[in-house]
Formats: structure tokens, C-alpha cells, sequence
């Protein structure tokens, strides 16, 4: 299979319960983490980000194995200061924002799949999508991410109503949230209202992650909502950070595997959970066995 990614990489400041984490590669390199780890030996992992010379030591542990013909080397990517605390939201603060990603569209038609995961919100235009989606027919996977915040004038992100997120829904097949993203797709606050709402545009499946309960997905079957859930096995959580990123990407190998979204969640459950477990990011490398 060949698959594009697309999504900044961003460098991580984590207060993780107070504690001060060493500074680590953050954004889209999650994602391509646990798709590199995943991968068989004849996938092929194409990635569309930003790439900055002073800080590619953090990137290249995972970016080496990855073909970054579609990447853009800048002066400088994105820092995010993360406040996180076990059971709750992160806050984020942003100490740069980088312009949007430069996506060439040429031959747009030899990938299997496309997995857009909105690291900044900023990282493609709604623009930008909608050429994708006229040069390429097929499965294209949305992380709403930090699409779902706005930016204040002190770089602070805060949650808010998406513009327009009904036209992100009529590109795309796979729309992720998490149930606080979730509530910024729509003037609706009611899940399942607004699951049939999104669908309605156009989108084949929701998910929605629960953090550590698990997560479910949404889906229209006989011109009837439907909704599976799949929880989370009891797991030492050393870690918070990427693990929907790494659900995501899981469950975006695995569908363009399989084309079950069961399965498809039934791992990426799994592999969000291994990852949770991990602590030390570099454990990452043992996914596909855990998994297993």
C-alpha cells in the first residue's frame, strides 16, 4: 500500500502533572510513528510536512524510514507548550505558527489513502482540501485535532465552533474527534445529533475517542444511524500525549487493510492503549508487536 500523511511536526513541551518532560518531536510525527511501526515491508509511507534543520534530531529516528518527497525544510516548525493532567483537557499554548502545508497535487491518484491529522488547524486550508479531494476519489482520513480551537492573541488555543466544517465533512471519508472536538463541529450539543448531522454531508464514518474508556464510531447502514463502541483494557497510563494521534493512524492502516471499520477499531483501540502505556517514546518502535 501507499499512503500520504499530512500534518505539521511540531516540537513538545510537556508538563505532564506538573512534571517537566524533556522537550520531544510532537504533531504529525506521532502519526507517522505508529504507521512506520505498523507498516509491511512493501507499504510505502509518503509525508507531507515541515522540516526544520535545528531540531531534525528529535524527527529522524522515524522520518529516515519515511519518503519525504512531499516535505518542505522551513527555518523554523511550530513549539507547543502542553499542560497536561491525567483525566482532563490539555491546554495548549503555541510559540510559533508556521504558514500552511504546500500539497502537490500531481499524481495524487497513486496513493491508497490519504490521512490529513490537523496538528496547528492551520496545516491545510479548507481550500487546500477540496483540490485534494477533485485530484484524489479515494479514502481520505480527518484528525479535526486542533482544527477545533481557535487562537487568541496570546497563542493560547481554546475550543470553538468550526466554520464551515460542514464543507471539511462533504471531502472526506473518515472524520476523528474527541468528545470535547466533537462539540465543535456543530451549534448542536447532542452526540448523536450531531453524528447525523456530519454524516449527513457526506462523511462515511465519525469516531469519537473517550480517552482512556475507549472509543466509538458512527456510521448510516440501511439509512439508519448506527454506533459501535469498543473500551479500553486496564492499562498503567504513563503517557498522554499522542496516543490519539497513533489511534488514528492505526485505524486509517488498518481500514485501508481490511475496509472493516470494526476491526479497524478494534486495533486502534488497542494501539492507543499500548502507546498509553509506553514511557518512553522510543517504545513506539514495539507496536506492531504489542498490538499482536
Amino acid at each position: 500500500m501507499k499512503m500520504l500523511l499530512i500534518g505539521q511536526s511540531v516540537e513538545d513541551h510537556i508538563l505532564f502533572d506538573g512534571l517537566e518532560k524533556p522537550v520531544t518531536p510532537g504533531g504529525i510525527f506521532y502519526s507517522a510513528a505508529g504507521l512506520s511501526s505498523l507498516k509491511s515491508e512493501d507499504d510505502e509511507i509518503y509525508l507531507c510536512t515541515s522540516i526544520a534543520e535545528k531540531n531534525y534530531h528529535l524527527f529522524e529516528w522515524i522520518y529516515n524510514d519515511i519518503d519525504l518527497s512531499y516535505s518542505t525544510y522551513v527555518e523554523k516548525i511550530p513549539e507547543i507548550y502542553l499542560t497536561v493532567r491525567t483525566g482532563y483537557e490539555r491546554d495548549e499554548c503555541y510559540n510559533h505558527i508556521t504558514d500552511s502545508l504546500s500539497v502537490t497535487y500531481d499524481n495524487l491518484n497513486s496513493f491508497d489513502g490519504i490521512y490529513i491529522n490537523m496538528i496547528t488547524g492551520f496545516d491545510i486550508s479548507l481550500e487546500t482540501l477540496k483540490e485534494i479531494r477533485k485530484h484524489f476519489p479515494g479514502i481520505i482520513y480527518l484528525d479535526v485535532h486542533s482544527l477545533a480551537r481557535g487562537l487568541n492573541d496570546k497563542m493560547e488555543r481554546h475550543f470553538r465552533t468550526i466554520p464551515n466544517f460542514s464543507e471539511w465533512a462533504k471531502s472526506v471519508t473518515i472524520i476523528q474527534v474527541n468528545e470535547n472536538e466533537l462539540l465543535t463541529l456543530s451549534e448542536n450539543q447532542n452526540e448523536k445529533e450531531i453524528a447525523k448531522e456530519i454524516l449527513s454531508y457526506g462523511a462515511k464514518i465519525l469516531i469519537v475517542t473517550y480517552g482512556e474508556r475507549g472509543a466509538g464510531i458512527y456510521f448510516i447502514k440501511e439509512n439508519e444511524l448506527k454506533y459501535i463502541f469498543v473500551s479500553v483494557d486496564k492499562v498503567e497510563t504513563l503517557n498522554q500525549v499522542g496516543c490519539g494521534d497513533v489511534f488514528g493512524s492505526s485505524y486509517f492502516y488498518k481500514y485501508l487493510k481490511t475496509k472493516n471499520y470494526i476491526e479497524a477499531l478494534r486495533f486502534a483501540v488497542k494501539a492507543s492503549q499500548c502507546v498509553a502505556s509506553y514511557g518512553n517514546i522510543m517504545q513506539i518502535r514495539n507496536l506492531k508487536i504489542d498490538v499482536s
